[in-house]
């Protein structure tokens, strides 16, 4: 119960000093969550009511499940992409199906989420790296941002993909379809958002939308001027639904809702170690993503759609001094009181001030200072993050993440099927053995090839292995009697691997070549013995240390050879003398 459940653990724990900061917190929090609720479900084409549905049900289900102390979870703008693009060619303007789907959407990343937490799978959003990660959220940010334009400028279009939407917003706007009160409306609420999200202390977002709401209510600028408001929201609760969908929609939901699950997953579980690591506690993976499914599949039966983790919502828990996630839970009960209460108090609220609110999260998630640093330190990681930007701004959101994780499998077996290898040698006044390329004038053991390879053996770099070693061999500048492998960077071996080991050793063989291995992992030393290699090269052939190979092939092969670290003081001081000489003398 205290692995699955960490909030009945967390509230055995609790002590009384921290309730007033968490009912405090949550009451603050909530001001926050119902126009950003709203806003992100209209971003993900669904009623602005939905969104405060998707907001309260998760909060309660990951105060029980989830293990981080103040998270906060609810609907968010790097999802409204992914929804949009799944929902809106599916519903064609429905709402009623829009939510259906978008419920449905949010039940497969749920189970998606719980399957691999209980599976232990929290790792796999680890295999994105951060270029990666970074390509794909500015992709999704930019695509985000266009979709909330046209409500920013008083206007609609329909087209599908950014670049379309784009070209519809350009001819939208030269024909003259904008409402410059809308768009004042926006633009202002907008600004004051932008100006006031690093103040901790004054809640901007919260001062923009409502002053955007008072001025539209009191000079009725709805009935005046034509700008769009929310209207009434329905009194109540959400109710339990079963999204049921039809047959033809099952593949895009299921491909859309494990996009969701990646997506809203690689950002809770490094917003979520980020605040554990402040507070100085850990947070198990596994559990989080646990955590995070079952959010996803409490608000798919209670009329939401997916969440995710907020960095912007998260602070401002934070700063109002939230303890534990009774905040969350107070924050939901605060939002679902104003339901019941006084749901018609936001009808005034304009489409152009919400769009305000998606756009400066999305500005939010682009990412420019890291990308500039990836460029000068590794460009071809950064254009990694280009392609994949790229992908989702032409593609659309649900190609271009396939993208992504595409690039990122491609980018993970490269790495390790041509991985660096190298020739050794003993290089004066350096321990051990090292890198022929980096020191090029390392003295090597005549009829002695020592070679490392640098990445775990298995089916994809086998034969390449195969390739650079006959390679060190042809390439040795004395007739080759041992090779041995400095194997202390092979973390596992596969049977394909064996296998083309066990062909090696027969041509060495063949060409009256010892095959070693030095330093090879006990794990890896275990699987090559149930493989057979052990009794086909013979357990004397596998040493301890690099220099214990030396030291045995030098007894057993009667070859001259004297290191470095036996000469006389006398030898070394002349060789001293001798490599100052030449570098006085220039290259």
């Amino acid at each position: 119960m205290k692995r699955w459940l960490p909030g009945l653990d967390t509230l055995r724990q609790y002590e009384a000093a921290w309730l007033p900061h968490d009912i405090f917190a949550g009451i603050v929090l909530a001001t926050m969550l119902v126009p950003v609720g709203i806003a992100y479900a209209a971003a993900s084409g669904l009623p602005g009511i939905y969104g405060l549905y998707a907001t309260i049900v998760p909060l309660l289900a990951y105060a029980l499940f989830g293990p981080s102390r103040i998270l906060v979870l609810g609907p968010d703008s790097a999802l409204a992409a992914i929804l949009l693009g799944v929902i809106a060619p599916l519903a064609q303007g429905d709402p009623l199906r829009a939510v259906t789907l978008a419920g449905m959407m949010a039940i497969v990343s749920g189970t998606v989420c719980i399957l691999a937490g209980v599976a232990r799978l929290g790792f796999i959003t680890e295999l994105l790296s951060k270029p990666i990660r970074y390509g794909y959220m500015n992709g999704i940010a930019l695509t985000v941002l266009i979709s909330q334009l046209p409500k920013l400028f008083g206007f609609s279009i329909e087209s599908e993909g950014p670049l379309r939407s784009l070209w519809a917003i350009v001819s939208a706007i030269l024909g003259g379809q904008i409402n410059w009160v809308a768009f004042a409306i926006g633009l202002a609420t907008l600004i004051v958002i932008l100006l006031l999200r690093n103040n901790k202390r004054v809640p901007g977002l919260l001062i923009a939308v409502v002053g955007a709401t008072l001025v539209v209510g009191v000079l009725d600028l709805g009935t005046q001027y034509g700008v769009k408001v929310l209207g009434p929201l329905p009194q109540g609760l959400p109710g339990f639904v079963v999204p049921w969908i039809t047959s033809s929609d099952l593949v895009p939901v299921l491909i859309g809702g494990c996009a969701v699950a990646m997506v809203s997953f690689a950002d809770t579980s490094v917003l979520s170690r980020a605040y554990a690591a402040r507070l100085g506690s850990r947070v198990d993976p596994n559990q989080e993503m646990v955590g995070l499914g079952a959010a996803n599949l409490a608000t798919g039966f209670f009329q939401g759609f997916p969440i995710s983790s907020s960095s912007s919502r998260t602070p401002v828990a934070e700063a109002a001094g939230a303890r534990t996630q009774l905040t969350s839970v107070v924050g939901a009960l605060a939002i679902a009181l104003l339901l019941l209460v006084a749901p018609s108090l936001l009808q005034h609220l304009p489409t152009a001030a919400l769009a305000a609110v998606v756009i400066a999260s999305a500005i939010g998630l682009i990412e420019v200072a890291d990308l500039k640093r990836i460029y000068r330190i590794q460009r071809w990681e950064f254009w990694l993050a280009i392609v994949c930007f790229v992908g989702v701004a032409v593609l659309g959101v649900i190609p271009g993440i396939g993208l992504a994780i595409a690039i990122a499998i491609i980018e993970f077996l490269w790495d390790g099927w041509r991985p660096h290898s190298a020739v050794l040698g003993r290089a004066y006044g350096v321990k051990g053995y090292h890198d022929i390329t980096r020191y090029p004038d390392a003295r090597r053991v005549p009829g002695l090839v020592l070679f490392r390879w640098d990445a775990p053996l298995f089916f994809a770099n086998a034969e390449f292995f195969r390739e650079r070693v006959l390679d060190a061999v042809a390439t040795s500048p004395t007739p080759v009697r041992w090779l041995v492998v400095a194997a202390e960077p092979v973390t596992s071996v596969d049977v394909t691997a064996c296998d083309v080991v066990a062909e090696l050793d027969r041509s060495l063989h063949a060409q009256g070549i010892e095959f070693c291995f030095a330093e090879l992992k006990d794990p890896v030393k275990d699987k090559l013995k149930r493989f057979g290699l052990f009794a086909q090269l013979g357990e004397n052939y596998f040493f301890p240390t690099i220099g214990v190979a030396v030291a045995r092939y030098l007894e057993t092969n009667n070859v001259e050879w004297e290191d470095w670290e036996d000469w006389e003081d006398d030898d070394v001081q002349g060789l001293e003398r001798v490599a100052g000489q030449d570098t006085a003398s220039g290259p």
